[in-house]
């Protein structure tokens, strides 16, 4: 007869902040600028209620967890991933209805980032009496929330750089043909990229060579981010698919000196042009202060190598997803998945820190956050 080694998680506050950890993970993508947050109640050895922010502007982690607690929230312990808020914004505070409910004890993952309110959640608890441990599992909560922290700190949306190219660093062949480049397995993780972010950027040179629809294609309905063009010169076609399906927003990037008669047409067709920058190229500092400032958060970067390298230049990308097909392709004239200037050292290299390498179906997946990212170059683009 064959032995069962079957082993078991350890009732403890690790373990019920981790299964709140794992449910705000799953609702990723979906509750906009906010935070993914998850609430797990338990009263006498038994969770008595769990909850997970789903949609901004609706009712919080903990509003969810106390709802299906109900009475048996008076005593119990709250596993919150994320700081209870203490301010009204679009709901309530929660550290009041946590108060309200006579919970005793609150385990919380991480503080608010937000320097405004950081802390004040649990002041809030401790004044009124409740039993507070904080820092449990932090850093998964930091990580979840990593475009959240950024947003929220500096209003600047947190950019995400996707590629796909062969091992030889080519997107397309010299004919430009580039379907595809990495199998399916790549491709369906790159539509779950798009689902977790509130924008898709491209450039004007990858729009006109493909005119894609930049939307969700996943096996089961997902969210559809907006579509950011970066378009110094307003060269996108009116017909082209991000114009006129309508299934997300369009935000098209440009320069004070398009042309007013073609920006005019645009927006009449729905879509949203905004100017950064007067010189001959966009400012793509100045465009992503104002895509924040128009609420997105965060952005998914599919570039061409131009505007991927302008952006590398720049400084302004924060996390890196490189897909690598196990192809050798050539030619000099093949587009690469990076171009720039480049470093004259290799000393001054753009370095990737805490790197995760895995398999995704035949292709290699790097992904990583770049180091020395301050700028070394003008952050312009197309």
């Amino acid at each position: 007869m064959g032995v069962f080694c079957v082993l078991l998680d350890v009732l403890n506050d690790e373990y019920y902040m981790s299964l709140a950890l794992d449910m705000a993970a799953k609702a990723a993508g979906q509750t906009g600028i906010n935070p993914v947050v998850g609430c797990v109640i338990v009263k006498e050895g038994r969770i008595v209620g769990i909850g997970t922010h789903l949609k901004r502007g609706e009712g919080h982690a903990e509003v969810h967890a106390l709802r299906m607690a109900g009475a048996e929230a008076e005593g119990a312990t709250a596993y919150v991933t994320l700081e209870p808020c203490s301010h009204h914004g679009k709901t309530p505070p929660c550290c009041e209805r946590l108060i309200d409910a006579k919970v005793a004890r609150v385990v919380v993952a991480a503080t608010d980032p937000n320097p405004v309110v950081s802390g004040r959640g649990l002041a809030r608890l401790r004044d009124n009496g409740i039993e507070v441990r904080e820092g449990l599992l932090a850093d998964r909560s930091h990580a979840m929330n990593e475009k959240f922290n950024k947003y929220i700190t500096t209003g600047m949306p947190f950019v995400t750089l996707k590629t796909a190219s062969t091992l030889d660093g080519k997107i397309a062949t010299v004919d430009n043909h580039s379907r595809w480049v990495t199998g399916a397995v790549a491709r369906e993780q790159t539509h779950t990229l798009r689902h977790q972010h509130n924008a898709i950027m491209v450039g004007i040179g990858t729009l006109t060579a493909d005119d894609p629809m930049l939307t969700t294609r996943a096996e089961v309905p997902a969210l559809h981010p907006a579509r950011v063009i970066v378009d110094s010169k307003l060269r996108i076609p009116l017909d082209a698919r991000v114009v006129t399906d309508k299934t997300a927003p369009t935000i098209v990037l440009t320069t004070d000196g398009a042309d007013a008669g073609k920006r005019q047409a645009l927006e009449a067709a729905g879509v949203a042009v905004v100017a950064a920058g007067d010189g001959p190229a966009v400012d793509l500092t100045a465009a992503l202060k104002e895509l924040g400032r128009r609420e997105i958060g965060s952005v998914l970067l599919e570039g061409g190598g131009k505007l991927n390298g302008a952006m590398l230049e720049a400084g302004l990308i924060d996390k890196m997803v490189l897909y690598y097909a196990p192809k050798l392709i050539g030619g000099d004239l093949a587009p690469s998945n990076f171009s720039f200037e480049g470093r004259k050292l290799m000393s001054e290299a753009i370095m990737l820190d805490r790197v995760q390498v895995e398999m995704a179906g035949e292709d290699i997946c790097v992904i990583g956050y770049p180091r020395n990212r301050s700028g070394h170059g003008e952050a312009k683009g197309e």
